[in-house]
């Protein structure tokens, strides 16, 4: 307990005259052996939960049920609690609990400490069974072959773009689409020490390195910098050599017990990354959701990609993005992915996917999904 001073909950109480502080300690300490518990009485009614599913056969996590749980707390909360803490609190909470029923496979593109990493863990919460994978295909894989129930795959960033591979791997797989994940990518500077004056070499993937060039010039010019395969694979070379500075996140700094040099060095604070959750559940509507479509066209049909996309607008269906890539063995044919507001059971996103399925040579609903909360601005507490 970190607030109070006693050493067990039986003894706890309110009312000790040893001044205002040990009073509201001690009222701490006491609501502390409440809340546990508590606590567990919530994991005994969900491992009941869990022996339920096990005789039907319902899978253990439900991303639906979740999102209730935090939406309906956040509208009865009274406050002073934040509401903007209680995804991050019960996100653990229903991780730990729901490990009880059995853990959830999540399989992410490794290796451990990564930006996929950190998405995975705001999505299933610490006490999910991870496993890192070499790519995205193996990551689709491990789904798909049942070593996995879910994979976690970065599929845009807002300086780099698109990730080609993980359309590509979209494209060929029977998963679903079925959540989204959003985080800003903040870059520290990680050494065992954490003393600045101790780095000789910076390391990290191109990209951070990239991003961070204009810090590095300023604050540690001269400086070698070492392109590695990873952020970890950096974060792992720090651990070995004391002279060497990763450029990693804040979890590779937990993960590989690195010490911080500098936090946020970033040269643009707005960098984030959209995640996709793939597996094979398809979420129900919410109300705030998104789709995500794929499709082809005939390359010898004048304006086909126009008639293709209109059914979109005569229906008030807002496209968020559409990016073209090349087929695989077809030069100069393309595979159009499109993302829409709305979810694919609502009556106009359904007529507009049924009008322009009939317009395209082939097509494929991806999956629809709840939006993940927007990033919130500079200062304010990101959404779980």
């Amino acid at each position: 307990m970190t607030e109070g001073r006693q050493s067990g909950c039986a003894s706890a109480a309110v009312g000790s005259d040893d001044g205002d502080l040990e009073r509201l300690r001690r009222a701490i300490d006491a609501l502390d052996c409440a809340l546990l518990e508590r606590l567990n009485e919530r994991a005994r009614l969900v491992r009941e939960i869990g022996r339920l599913k096990a005789g039907r056969g319902t899978p253990v996590y439900d991303g639906d049920r979740e999102r209730e749980i935090v939406e309906r707390l956040a509208a009865a909360n009274p406050g002073p609690f934040p509401s903007a803490a209680l995804a991050h609190v019960f996100r653990e909470v229903i991780s730990a609990t729901r490990s009880l029923e059995a853990p959830v496979r999540v399989a992410y593109l490794g290796p451990e400490g990564t930006f996929c990493h950190h998405a995975s863990r705001r999505r299933f919460g610490a006490l999910a069974d991870f496993r890192p994978e070499r790519s995205i295909a193996e990551v689709v894989a491990a789904v798909e072959r049942g070593r996995a129930d879910f994979g976690v795959i970065p599929v845009e960033n807002t300086t780099e773009g698109v990730v080609t591979q993980a359309l590509d791997t979209l494209a060929e797989s029977g998963l679903s689409a079925c959540g989204e994940v959003l985080l800003r990518v903040s870059h520290n500077l990680l050494s065992r020490s954490g003393r600045r004056g101790d780095v000789r070499r910076v390391a990290s993937h191109p990209q951070p390195l990239a991003q961070c060039r204009e810090w590095l010039e300023r604050e540690l010019p001269g400086v070698e910098r070492v392109e590695t395969p990873s952020t970890a694979a950096a974060a792992r070379l720090a651990l070995e050599d004391p002279g060497v500075a990763a450029i990693a996140s804040a979890l590779a700094a937990e993960v590989y017990g690195l010490q911080t040099v500098e936090e946020a060095i970033e040269d643009r604070r707005d960098n984030t990354t959209r995640f996709l959750v793939v597996g094979r559940q398809q979420p129900g509507p919410t109300g705030d959701d998104l789709t995500s479509a794929v499709f082809t066209v005939r390359k010898d049909e004048s304006g086909a990609l126009h008639r293709l996309l209109e059914p979109f607008a005569r229906h008030g269906v807002n496209l968020t993005a559409i990016h073209c890539r090349p087929m695989k063995g077809k030069p100069w044919e393309y595979l159009f992915f499109v993302d829409m507001e709305g979810h694919r059971e609502d009556e106009r996103v359904a007529k507009a996917l049924g009008e322009a399925a009939q317009r395209s040579f082939s097509h494929r609903v991806l999956g629809s999904f709840a939006r993940a909360a927007a990033r919130p601005r500079p200062g304010e507490p990101e959404a779980g």
